[in-house]
């Protein structure tokens, strides 16, 4: 690869050793499984997004300048160049806080992977899906684990995780489809780290936040399509002691943790720990309403009853959700958590209809908000990554009954996955508001019977409006 390569990159080599070496009959049953389950639900969240005000921007703002028709952008007619259609179709995917998320990576991981691997298929016609489902199994692992290198205080110091994680998962994944050896597989890593960005403060009401998935995943399509021309990146993007990722990413080499980028590649599943959504709002939030949903099936109670409510949780969950609502947008509302939890008590759900652009500044709603104090609990905190959902929620009545639920892992999560119905009534209920019901199942139908399909292309035809 040059002779000013560096020597000392083994966690990118394993990385790309595992891109280039991985095969399809390598998926465990139940992690094939879970991993179509995974690519349904996200492509639900792109249907139901590609309306939102913030996608028709973009994407009449890339049709406007873009003359290409090559590839579709899901459940509509559009057709644009890869590049900017893998920057919609992530966008579409995050649009509505409704993905996916593994929850120790800090990742949106279908957002990411899907967009990439979607456009090599549709560039390269005749991909099984069988290849369909090795690539998206392979963007799928090493997202995550970037983010379990990297750990919380990646995304405490203001990084968008989503953002700056997902070149990775979007290059691993058009590298296997394009089946790239070893050699242009680091190099598809390395032009994609270089490209790695995204700010957290988009969480307070911007647009952009939207749109980071989307970005991230077009960065590593990026990085794959041109390695395997023979362009050249970082080759120790991990390693290198000045300006590598880690190092650059995190405060001080004692913060990251290099060993997690490959321990048990290839033997032990990320998939399985990826989390699905059934609140339409930031993860971090879900652990909350599902306890004040338990409470509520023990003691029925309402808006008008509440005292107060307590939160006690990590610091990340504080810092990221806990903040004074103000009504900045609608992203804001979605990732608040003293908001979502007055949504979900005056409107007895947090899902797409409970979250539009005319409740941002509800009165009803912010004053219901102000009743929430998010507070940390060190013992949360101390307990490390992997429990940094968890919280305990006290309520005090105005009657003066009290109530408290601590809840570990949200309905959804990896502790609690859903069942495949669960799943399919997601998709069908996003997909319903801008598909017919026939198209609608029957991009359920393919995706969930990919391996049997000798063309991935059907798919991509049927996701088209």
């Amino acid at each position: 690869m040059g002779a000013h390569e560096p020597a000392d990159n083994p966690h990118t080599r394993a990385i790309a050793d595992f891109i280039a070496d991985f095969r399809y009959e390598n998926l465990p049953d139940d992690v094939r499984h879970r991993l179509k389950l995974l690519m349904l639900d996200s492509l639900g969240c792109a249907i139901y997004g590609q309306s939102l005000p913030w996608s028709k921007i973009l994407r009449e703002t890339l049709g406007a300048m873009d003359s290409t028709s090559g590839i579709g952008v899901w459940g509509t007619k559009d057709r644009l160049s890869a590049p900017h259609a893998v920057l919609v179709n992530g966008t579409l995917v995050q649009s509505f806080e409704l993905d996916d998320v593994h929850r120790i990576g800090v990742l949106h991981v279908g957002a990411v992977t899907l967009p990439a691997v979607f456009a090599v298929a549709g560039l390269r016609p005749g991909m099984s899906g069988r290849d369909l489902l090795r690539a998206s199994a392979i963007g799928y692992e090493i997202g995550p684990r970037v983010g379990m290198c990297m750990g919380p205080e990646h995304i405490g110091q203001g990084w968008h995780s989503g953002a700056t994680l997902g070149v990775y998962s979007a290059a691993a994944g058009a590298a296997a489809a394009l089946k790239l050896d070893s050699e242009r597989a680091v190099h598809a890593l390395g032009i994609a780290g270089t490209q790695s960005a995204g700010l957290m403060a988009a969480q307070y009401g911007a647009m952009v936040k939207r749109m980071h998935a989307g970005r991230a995943s077009q960065s590593g399509f990026y990085g794959a399509m041109l390695a395997e021309n023979g362009f050249t990146g970082i080759v120790d993007v991990f390693e290198s002691p000045y300006g590598g990722f880690c190092t650059t990413f995190s405060r001080s080499d004692d913060r990251f943790n290099l060993d997690e980028l490959s321990r048990d590649l290839g033997t032990r599943f990320e998939i399985m720990r990826i989390a699905l959504k059934f609140y339409s709002c930031v993860g971090s939030n879900h652990t909350t309403l599902d306890a004040i949903r338990s409470m509520q099936e023990e003691r029925p109670f309402g808006p008008d009853d509440i005292g107060v409510i307590r939160v006690h949780g990590s610091k990340v969950t504080v810092d990221h959700v806990g903040w004074p609502y103000r009504p900045l947008g609608l992203t804001s509302a979605q990732l608040n958590l003293p908001y979502c939890v007055a949504t979900f008590l005056l409107e007895g759900h947090a899902f797409v209809d409970q979250f539009t652009e005319d409740m941002v500044a509800d009165e009803t709603r912010m004053a219901l908000s102000r009743k929430v104090e998010v507070v940390e609990d060190p013992a949360i905190t101390a307990r490390g990554r992997v429990y940094r959902h968890m919280v305990r929620v006290e309520v005090e009545l105005a009657d003066g009954t009290r109530m408290e639920r601590t809840v570990e892992a949200p309905r959804g999560s990896e502790v609690h996955f859903a069942t495949d119905a669960d799943v399919l009534d997601k998709f069908m209920l996003l997909a319903s508001h801008s598909l017919p019901e026939a198209q609608a199942r029957r991009i359920a139908d393919i995706t969930m019977n990919l391996e049997g399909e000798k063309d991935a292309g059907e798919l991509l035809k049927a996701l088209s409006a």
